[in-house]
């Protein structure tokens, strides 16, 4: 026996563990950057006794299967340059398998349910590129499902969130709140438009009772979470006298900016940091360029010259090189300017700095197909319109199309198969221009663009 196999599991039967919380807010998709980032503002609230999350998992339930038999527990460990300090999390109130609808929609139908918050990524929301909801196979099945049986199990966010609102309506359970906490441009409006676009196709009514009865409020995340580690779980099993099979590494940043009026009441998380404002967007806008946008460069661009996590890549001159360019580029059509621009580009070079994080651009490169039209595409877009040829914005897109033909950080993307399919040509200049036609037409008759970005992929390679 190992000493570590020796050590008692976490759960809140521990002396040092907390209490389980009162549940009033579910969350769909948990996964580490949920529990780094609400789970950590709800446990640090005043009033955190209060406001338990019952968590479900996305696509796999590992979380469950990791978290279930520590009562919801884990240990935050907070990776600064110099050193880790660990924390106990506790306000997991319960963590379900996505498999487990019926306690899903048991929750939603009690009027103790306050809030449901969601990170299920960009690709979870089957927003079509006309705006509206997605209307492909998946979705279909939904609708079917649910005009057949509305309490039958279903597999897509809006199908979801529209099953859990028939159950609350049935059992009059009043107002309630939804909360996007993902890196989407106007997160709560595009909530909005998949749950009514979906809930019109399975039953009109549902729609005046969500007009009534639901706000889709918004948000606006930022905290590098990586994934973790076996490494991860024996530094805290060595600093913490226990076995934690899920702990989280993160960064010492954490900003999160909500807009919303909670009917049916919240935590107070303004206490813990977060900052509630009339209107996300100028944060928003910010974070998912600067941040999110030279992510999703260095991804492509940096595992492609050899690079395996954002700290290796942002110390190559060249990467460097190109993210500056991006950022240049970018804050010309930002909202926010001044400091609180030239502020946050500082913060995010000591953030991606940071030797201890090792947040790997494989992970950071999954389900691109999502991410380079919030992230990439506004800035291009707005500097084509101005006259100027973007240099980051074009390498950003050369480093994808090459790593949809094979180079650099292999292809995870649920949404990737049409673009995989038009990049694989021989010619790399005519997969460029499959691509980039395939993200906008008009883009893709721009020759002056098309040849910057074949420059910049010749470049890369």
């Amino acid at each position: 026996m190992t000493a570590t196999s020796a050590l008692p599991r976490l759960d809140r039967t521990l002396a040092s563990a907390p209490a389980t919380p009162r549940t009033r807010i579910v969350h769909l998709g948990i996964g580490n950057f949920h529990r780094a980032h609400q789970a950590w503002y709800t446990w640090h609230a005043p009033d955190a006794a209060e406001w338990g999350i019952a968590a479900f998992t996305g696509r796999r339930p590992d979380a469950a299967d990791a978290l279930g038999p520590q009562d919801g527990l884990f240990t935050l460990i907070t990776r600064a340059a110099d050193a880790d300090t660990f924390e106990l999390i506790g306000s997991l109130a319960e963590v379900r398998a996505a498999s487990e609808h019926d306690r899903f929609l048991q929750l939603l139908a009690t009027p103790d349910t306050a809030l449901v918050t969601i990170t299920v990524t960009e690709a979870g929301y089957r927003l079509g590129p006309d705006g509206r909801l997605d209307q492909n196979v998946d979705v279909a099945a939904d609708v079917s499902a649910l005009q057949a049986d509305p309490r039958t199990p279903v597999s897509t966010l809006p199908g979801k969130l529209v099953a859990g609102l028939l159950a609350r309506r049935a059992a009059d359970s009043g107002v309630l709140t939804v909360l996007s906490c993902d890196n989407l441009p106007h997160n709560g409006s595009v909530t909005r438009i998949v749950v009514t676009d979906l809930a019109a196709q399975v039953d009109e009514t549902l729609l005046t009772w969500i007009e009534a009865n639901v706000e889709f409020a918004s948000s606006m995340v930022d905290r590098i979470t990586p994934a973790t580690t076996d490494t991860d779980r024996e530094i805290v099993a060595e600093h913490q006298g226990y076995r934690d099979e899920s702990p989280v590494p993160t960064e010492p940043f954490s900003e999160w900016v909500i807009s919303g009026s909670f009917p049916a009441g919240r935590p107070g998380w303004e206490s813990a940091g977060a900052k509630v404002v009339a209107d996300v967007g100028p944060y928003e806008q910010r974070k998912l360029t600067l941040l999110n946008g030279s992510h999703s460069l260095l991804a492509y661009a940096g595992s492609i010259r050899g690079h395996e996590s954002i700290d290796a890549a942002i110390a190559d001159p060249t990467c460097l090189g190109w993210v500056e360019a991006f950022w240049d580029e970018a804050e010309l059509h930002l909202t926010l300017t001044g400091t609180q621009i030239a502020d946050y580009r500082a913060a995010l070079l000591e953030r991606f700095r940071n030797p201890r994080i090792r947040h790997r651009l494989a992970q950071i490169a999954a389900d691109g197909s999502s991410k380079i039209p919030v992230r990439i595409l506004p800035t291009l877009r707005a500097e084509r319109a101005a006259g100027r040829m973007p240099t980051g914005c074009a390498t950003a897109l050369a480093a994808w199309v090459l790593h949809l033909r094979g180079v650099g950080a292999p292809v995870n993307d649920a949404g990737g198969e049409p673009f995989v399919s038009v990049a694989a040509t021989q010619d790399v200049r005519d997969a460029v221009v499959a691509v980039i036609s395939a993200l906008d037409a008009g883009l893709g008759s721009d020759e002056t663009l098309i040849d910057a970005a074949v420059a910049q992929a010749e470049a890369l390679t």
